[in-house]
């Protein structure tokens, strides 16, 4: 056994032990990206990087034993800026999107190409979940919104923007449609009471994320009936007819949203009054009735909030939609109320706001990429319903979201390369140089193999090699020229299936994805 410090906390180990695992030992985390437990650690990413007192290098935790007495440091900022400049040399020739364009064109971040590659299995129970995760009102929405995520679907380099909106509104009226729509599961309401003052789209969607998270909403608004804007704005009735808009609304307050119209703020009840009955309080009213409300900073008829907490300058006091002059948009609304509701969350129970994760984008691409992009999808023209009155028929649907390009990584939420970015900051373009091709290679309609996403650790060669695999995937070339593929260039169909998800599932990015 060995004895040595790491960030001053002693550890007894057994002689042979890498830094990583005593590390470990101690709770101390040091990130990684090429090492995978079970396997020869590469070295490769340099992202595990540690300072050993008395040697002018640093070391990878991953790969360097521990030496009896030695002292180590995890965390000194040369050790920061080594793995910040380890992850930013893998980004800068990355070739690949975190989120798809429309993805991160929408305001309320929905998972769009899941939505549509739902839609497209004929899967709808699955798609209006996705939906319904950042949109309450879709039938709604897919009406009236004036699709900023179209506006950004690579699509349109080729021909014309996916219907978005109208498969949105497709999945939202086949749910309507069913004798029981989908209902989100909801925590036990807990002790937490808030008051929403406001009944649109803003409001509306706090009060159904809220209440998933167990805290008790009641809807103060100074109509009878709860929508706001639309319900009762200047909006085309056979578009988006107000039965449409009552049948969207009921499935929020079925959840045990409770609303109280006739009530206006500052004459019918004071927003001290609600501070006092309340643990919070969202504003979500109209712009028109911002100046009725007392003690909140209001700058030229707009409330001033935190956009990234939605707080105002009144404690426990928050705000949203067209009150803080999120544009007359129902999809901004929405979006506000979401992220209110993650907020007061935060607040009433004492938990961390998530860090918006790293968020690789490619942008425009070249007639040669898009070709790749086109070759995996649909070339049928863009579907449109007969009239304004009329959205998509199942058929039409499918067809629809078979334009789709799925420009989205498949891992991006499992991704370490991501990951590891988020917690560095670090910057797509701080290295600028010559990009990787994109390429796609699809197994068994099952397995994605993206090379440009891959960052050369040899974790796939390994599992393949473990299992047998001696015409698995390999290391092919030398150098920067040097990448990781099947031997003699064979398809990756023959690899068994089961080895190829074992690949999936140990590559540390999106390279290899389901």
């Amino acid at each position: 056994m060995i004895t040595l410090t790491i960030d001053n906390k002693q550890v007894e180990v057994a002689e042979g032990t890498m830094i990583l695992d005593a590390a470990g030992q101690l709770d101390i985390t040091i990130p990684t990206l090429c090492y995978a437990a079970g396997y020869k650690p590469t070295t490769s990413c340099m992202v595990c990087v540690v300072q050993v007192e008395g040697l002018k290098s640093l070391v990878p935790a991953c790969g360097t034993r521990a030496v009896n007495g030695m002292v180590v440091h995890t965390n000194t900022p040369q050790v920061q800026k080594a793995r910040t400049t380890a992850i930013e040399l893998l980004l800068s020739d990355h070739v690949g999107d975190c989120e798809a364009p429309c993805e991160f064109g929408c305001p309320a971040n929905m998972d769009i190409p899941k939505m549509i590659r739902q839609i497209q299995e004929g899967d709808f129970d699955a798609a209006i979940k996705t939906v319904k995760a950042d949109i309450p009102l879709p039938a709604v929405c897919g009406r009236i919104c004036p699709a900023p995520c179209e506006k950004v679907c690579r699509r349109k380099q080729a021909d014309n923007a996916v219907s978005i909106c109208l498969l949105k509104r497709f999945v939202g009226d086949v749910d309507l449609a069913k004798d029981a729509p989908y209902r989100p599961e909801c925590v036990p309401l807990t002790e937490k009471k808030v008051a929403i003052v406001g009944a649109g789209p803003a409001g509306l969607s706090a009060a159904y994320y809220l209440r998933q998270a167990g805290i008790d909403c009641t809807l103060y608004d100074d109509h009878d009936k709860p929508g706001g804007a639309i319900r009762y704005g200047d909006i085309d009735r056979d578009l988006l007819p107000v039965e449409v808009v009552d049948r969207e609304i009921e499935q929020i307050l079925t959840l045990g949203v409770q609303f109280k119209g006739n009530i206006h703020l500052g004459k019918d009840v004071l927003l001290s009054e609600l501070k006092k009955q309340y643990d919070a309080v969202m504003i979500s009213v109209g712009s028109e009735g911002v100046n009725d409300i007392i003690g909140i900073d209001i700058k030229d008829g707009k409330i001033q909030v935190n956009r990234q907490q939605y707080s105002t300058s009144i404690g426990r006091v928050f705000a949203g939609g067209g009150c803080i002059g999120s544009r007359n948009l129902c999809i901004r609304a929405i979006a506000d109320g979401k992220e209110a509701a993650k907020s007061i969350q935060s607040l009433l129970f004492g938990t961390e706001l998530a860090e918006k994760p790293y968020n690789h984008r490619v942008g425009r691409v070249d007639a040669e990429t898009m070709e790749i992009f086109l070759k995996h999808t649909s070339d049928q023209k863009r579907k449109e319903p007969q009239s304004i009155s009329e959205g998509l028929t199942t058929e039409q649907a499918q067809d629809e979201a078979a334009r789709c390009l799925h420009c989205d990584c498949r891992k991006a939420d499992r991704c370490g390369l991501r990951d590891r970015a988020t917690d560095q900051s670090a910057r797509q373009k701080t290295w600028q140089g010559q990009t990787r091709l994109f390429e796609q290679l699809i197994a068994n309609d099952a397995v994605i193999y993206e090379p440009g996403k891959c960052i050369k650790c040899g974790l796939c060669v390994q599992c393949a090699a473990a299992q047998g695999q001696t015409a698995g995937l390999t290391f092919f070339g030398r150098g920067f020229e040097m990448e990781i593929t099947m031997p003699l260039r064979n398809a990756l169909e023959q690899m068994p299936q089961q080895v190829l998800a074992e690949c999936v599932n140990i590559c540390p990015t999106g390279a290899l994805a389901l």
